[in-house]
């Protein structure tokens, strides 16, 4: 029986290690692997959650083969969180949103050079939407429909946007609903320069920001590969065993753990404030 625990172990320290592996990968940049669950299940993609399960058995399985108590908590935990601090995933969705909303001011403004009212510009744009931010401009376009006023129907979608640069889209198009004169079209087009320069300059940063960020997770999968090392052929690690040798692996991976949350938080921008803040009756 200790020979088939040993080897089921083993079996499940290697699998740990592999899905370990993978997961320090950048995840794709799209919400395809979601699944729409009620409840707060639903905000929690597919692949966390196996991840998680996976960690689970990982921890299992190291904790049968080293006796180390702290490998029950510490694997889920590092198998699921060390992707979130070394992946970029929210500064490139941002970046990805605020290039939909540029593609989309840039055709919102084509529309509206060919006379139609603001309205039917806005019903006009449903079919060329950039899929990032299709969902609001949906949303926006039924309360249209629904004869919501034109100004509560755009502070709702702004309030969707929740961005800086969607306050920016529904100001200028709540005074072209105010004013209903000529040259929205040119305004828009303006804004719409001004946030392709924005994009650009974002992506170069986060192409800078790349570079330290592979390197600690190189670092990382060496640690993490040279630990299982340790643990499986030598005496090196056998003091961590002990109770003691528990806190003090506790307190060690901590730190790792604190340097990287560190390093994300230097990495992480500040969004630019909002000033379409406000209720929307």
């Amino acid at each position: 029986m200790r020979a088939v625990g040993l080897i089921t172990a083993g079996g499940l320290i290697g699998l740990s290690i592999a899905w370990f592996i993978l997961a320090l990968r950048p995840a794709p940049d799209d919400d395809t692997d979601r699944v729409r669950t009620p409840g707060r299940m639903s905000r929690v993609s597919r692949r966390t959650r196996l991840l998680l399960g996976v960690g689970v058995l990982g921890g299992v399985g190291v904790w049968l083969a080293t006796g180390w108590v702290l490998a029950l908590p510490g694997v889920p935990v590092a198998i699921v969180g060390l992707p979130l601090l070394l992946s970029a995933d929210a500064a490139k969705n941002e970046i990805v949103r605020l290039e939909a909303m540029e593609e989309w001011t840039r055709s919102l403004a084509g529309v509206l050079t060919v006379g139609v009212g603001l309205e039917q510009a806005l019903a006009a744009t449903l079919r060329s939407a950039p899929v990032a931010i299709s969902a609001e401009i949906h949303r926006l376009v039924a309360r249209l429909r629904a004869r919501w006023d034109t100004e509560a129907a755009l502070r709702a979608f702004a309030a969707e946007l929740d961005d800086a640069t969607g306050d920016l889209i529904a100001a200028i198009l709540i005074l072209g609903a105010r004013r209903r004169g000529a040259g929205l079209a040119s305004v828009l087009q303006g804004l719409a320069e001004s946030v392709a320069a924005d994009v650009r300059a974002r992506r170069q940063v986060e192409a800078d920001r790349a570079k330290p960020r592979a390197t600690a997770r190189w670092v990382t999968i060496i640690s993490v590969v040279v630990l299982v090392v340790l643990t499986a052929s030598g005496r090196y690690v056998e003091p961590y065993a002990t109770p003691i040798g528990q806190v003090v692996l506790c307190v060690l991976l901590a730190a790792y753990i604190g340097v990287l949350v560190w390093m994300k938080r230097m990495a992480a921008g500040k969004p630019m404030p909002r000033f379409l803040i406000g209720q929307v009756r």
